[in-house]
């Protein structure tokens, strides 16, 4: 398939925005190669592709916040330059940012305000935004303060301040990660009412179900260039991901029948007060899992996980010695690396600056998990050559694709540090394995690989807890589920006996109360 192919309309389908031999440069890396595509009016178009495909970079060029080296934008029919983003909101293009930029302590009016041209009062502020509201089902009270909200009305507050400019084209990046399936619904309704209205819309996701459920079209992207575009309406969920990843995406093997084991990692009744403004206490958090069995714990972001995996690892220290146990042993006193000591693994949400340092090696980066428990670092002596060795095993068990033999962490995909950094925590062989978003923005081939790993783990006896927000992944890998709010944990449920709706009503708040899991 030819790029113009891949990236053409149809005669007399006059597109929005034409992309035209975009080529951007960092150096020497070629970030976009000669990439087509376009818009049209009211249509919801995805574009598709693997960490580090290309397609940030080209989004940032067509909202002006990137210039290309080569090539052209079309805007209505008229080529246009697009400086800054102020350019691209004049023109009518919006963007809906994967990450809020939101201050906390402002109300809704006042962040939407902060962003929109200077002259308008709050007063008339606020009934713009519930004309805006009221007309697309983004109901938000204006005078809230942001930190009191949920994140699907956080997510709101980015899309009405986009909406209020006005936009013909609206990007939205990675926009259901932090929601519930209920808050999804609503926005993909809020979404096809946008379509209807004749804005087009560009979509970018990992999550291929909403690809089929919402877009007409899709552009796929593989390092920099456009290698196919199809109907996704037409395709399965595999097929997508085979020509995102440029291969077959093998599917995660579920672990052979096995008895669960005993109690292998225990909260009892685990309650703590937050460290920083605005975090979330933990309020009376118990959870029983077993060697043999990975527990899920879902929930909207925001709701406690970052809190509860800082005192499950022992990063924050429980009030209480019987709070956290271990094999039996209590040790909600004791820090990570004593806990390390106890056979236990963390692998923290943050990969870039939390899990790893990005401007040391991979081989240093060995170090600073393993030292406690490895032999790699004695009386503050280094064994480089050992941690060396125990890089190159991570390396090899999990496919890390790299540059040179013991390149910095910073230089490797998301996809790739993700695998190294669960990787080196898997082959201690934990008998407890804690892992905050194992597979957060990664393509569909690592995330595949790392859930095979936590899968594999648990059927050797290990007992894994994953905390998550894809739900997907919570299903394809979980025993049991269980559901944080606001700092309390629900029960933990058969993953086979609980569906997706209750899911979606725990994450949100309502349903069963949260109480102690078993």
């Amino acid at each position: 398939m030819t790029r113009e192919e891949a990236g053409g309309s149809p005669a007399g389908d006059a597109p929005l925005v034409a992309l035209r031999g975009i080529v951007k440069r960092f150096g020497d890396l070629t970030a976009n190669d000669h990439v087509d595509l376009d818009v049209r009016p009211g249509e919801i178009h995805a574009l598709l592709g693997e960490n580090g495909a290309g397609k940030s970079t080209l989004v940032k060029i067509l909202f002006g916040l990137l210039q290309p080296n080569e090539g052209e934008i079309i805007w209505q029919g008229r080529r246009v330059t697009l400086d800054n983003p102020e350019d691209a909101a004049d023109l009518g293009i919006g963007m809906v940012f994967q990450h809020f930029s939101l201050f906390e302590n402002l109300t809704v009016a006042e962040n939407i305000a902060v962003a929109l041209p200077r002259g308008e009062s709050l007063r008339d502020l606020d009934k713009r935004i519930a004309e805006v509201g009221a007309r697309y089902g983004l109901a938000l009270d204006p005078g809230r303060p942001v930190w009191t909200l949920s994140a699907g009305e956080r997510q709101r507050i980015e899309i009405v301040r986009a909406l209020l400019r006005e936009p013909r084209l609206l990007i939205l990046d990675e926009p259901t990660s932090v929601l519930t399936p209920q808050e999804a619904d609503t926005l993909f309704v809020t979404l096809d009412r946008l379509a209807a209205g004749g804005c087009g819309l560009l979509y970018i996701t990992h999550r291929l179900e909403e690809v089929k459920r919402l877009c007409q079209r899709a552009t796929v992207m593989r390092a920099g260039k456009v290698v196919a575009a199809c109907d996704p309406r037409v395709e399965s969920v595999s097929r997508l991901a085979s020509l995102m990843v440029g291969s077959e995406v093998v599917e995660v093997r579920p672990a052979p029948a096995h008895a669960a084991g005993p109690v292998r990692f225990e909260l009892r009744d685990l309650s703590l007060a937050p460290t920083e403004a605005h975090g979330i206490p933990l309020a009376g958090v118990s959870l029983a899992v077993r060697g043999g069995e990975i527990v899920g714990i879902a929930g909207v972001a925001g709701n406690g996980q970052s809190e509860l995996f800082a005192a499950m690892s022992g990063e924050v220290e429980a009030e209480t010695q019987e709070a956290v146990r271990i094999d039996g042993q209590p040790v909600g006193r004791m820090g990570i690396d004593r806990r390390r000591r106890r056979n236990a693994a963390f692998v923290p949400e943050e990969r870039n600056g939390h899990a790893a340092a990005p401007r040391f090696t991979l081989s240093e980066n060995i170090v600073l998990s393993l030292h406690a428990t490895s032999g790699v670092a004695r009386r503050g002596l280094v064994n480089g050559a050992m941690a060396r060795q125990l890089a190159a095993a991570v390396i090899k068990a999990f496919d890390v694709r790299k540059g040179g033999a013991d390149p910095m962490a910073g230089t490797l995909s998301g996809g790739n540090l993700q695998k190294f950094v669960v990787g080196r925590e898997i082959l201690r062989e934990p008998g407890v394995l804690v892992v905050n978003q194992p597979t957060w923005g990664v393509d569909a081939g690592a995330a595949a690989t790392i859930r095979q790993a936590l899968i594999d783990l648990a059927a050797r006896g290990a007992a894994v807890v994953v905390i998550s927000q894809d739900l997907d992944e919570i299903f394809a890998i979980a025993d049991r589920i269980a559901v944080i709010h606001d700092g309390r944990l629900s029960a933990a449920h058969p993953a086979r006996e609980i569906g997706r709706e209750q899911i979606g009503l725990l994450m949100a708040g309502s349903g069963e109360g949260h109480a102690h899991a078993a």
